[in-house]
C-alpha cells in the first residue's frame, strides 16, 4: 500500500470514531473510591481556593465517610448484624471478681514467664 491509501484509511477511521463519539460535560466523583485532595501550586501567593464549594459533592463525601450505623437505620447485610448494637446489655463492674479475671502471679508463674522470655530471645538470635 502506498501512503495515499494509508492516509485515506486513517481519515475514514477518524471520521467513524468522531461520528460515534459523545461529549460528556457533567462529571461527578464516584463516592465509592478514595478521595485524595490535590495541593495548590507552590508559587501562588493566594492559598485560598477559588470558587464556591459544591454542596452536592460535600453531601456525597460526608455520607461516604460515615459509619454504617449513621447511614442506615438497620443492618444491610447479615455480616453487619454482628456488632450492630454496641451498647452493653449489662453494666460492667471492674470490682466484680465473677466476671473480671485479673492477672495474678506467684513464684512459679514468674519463673516460667522469665524462662519463656529467655527461650524466645535465644531463638531470635
Amino acid at each position: 500500500m502506498d501512503t495515499a491509501q494509508q492516509i485515506a484509511i486513517e481519515r475514514e477511521t477518524i471520521r467513524k470514531e468522531l461520528r460515534s463519539q459523545k461529549l460528556y460535560t457533567h462529571f461527578n466523583i464516584n463516592p465509592n473510591t478514595k478521595f485524595h485532595c490535590i495541593t495548590g501550586k507552590p508559587n501562588v501567593r493566594d492559598r485560598d481556593m477559588e470558587g464556591e464549594e459544591d454542596q452536592n459533592l460535600g453531601k456525597i463525601l460526608g455520607r461516604k465517610f460515615l459509619e454504617p450505623r449513621m447511614k442506615y437505620t438497620f443492618p444491610q447485610t447479615e455480616a453487619q448484624e454482628i456488632g450492630w448494637m454496641t451498647t452493653p446489655l449489662v453494666t460492667s463492674d471492674l470490682t466484680d471478681r465473677r466476671l473480671n479475671f485479673h492477672h495474678h502471679s506467684n513464684e512459679i508463674t514468674k519463673f516460667m514467664e522469665y524462662y519463656w522470655r529467655q527461650k524466645e530471645q535465644s531463638q531470635e538470635k
